[in-house]
């Protein structure tokens, strides 16, 4: 999968976390055979998540990842997009670092942990209802525990 990723006005451009993004990102082409596809990424603060946030959900808070799927609705592969773009994802790094020390954790797990969120989040997964969201922690835990972030206290088994 290629990515590209952006950094809003302001922010500086840190390697270590495009690498952990890269690696990320890697890892579900790899699980999910996305290997000519593209993704979007824009890195932010809390004040601009909120922004996009109250803008596109009408929920006025930041949160700390935001997705937005392009082929949302329609099966991907009988498309004929060219550029084989999947969508845009936006990281808050503050609202990360702060979770990452709320969840008692590091912040390359949580950031992992949010990249892969928001792909499967882009590929249709979703966690409206418990079913749902048994389904993509499992997935969830999967790609991070191949990349060795797995959670103490719950590693993931098959």
């Amino acid at each position: 999968m290629r990515i590209y990723i952006s950094y809003d006005e302001g922010m500086d451009e840190d390697k270590a976390v495009e690498a952990i993004i890269q690696t990320v990102c890697d890892e579900v082409s790899r699980v999910y055979g996305l290997e000519e596809d593209e993704l979007s990424i824009l890195l932010c603060n809390n004040d601009k998540i909120q922004e996009l946030n109250r803008e596109y959900r009408g929920i006025d808070r930041a949160t700390d990842v935001l997705s937005f799927a392009l082929n949302e609705g329609f099966d991907y592969n009988d498309s004929y997009n060219e550029s084989h773009l999947l969508g845009d994802m936006i990281i808050s790094l503050e609202k990360t670092r702060e979770q990452a020390i709320e969840y008692g954790h590091s912040f390359e797990r949580e950031l992992a942990y949010l990249t892969t969120h928001s792909c499967l989040h882009i590929l249709g997964y979703d966690h409206m209802n418990d079913e749902d969201k048994k389904e993509m922690r499992i997935e969830e835990e999967f790609v991070l525990s191949n990349l060795g972030y797995v959670r103490e206290d719950q590693p993931y088994n098959e």
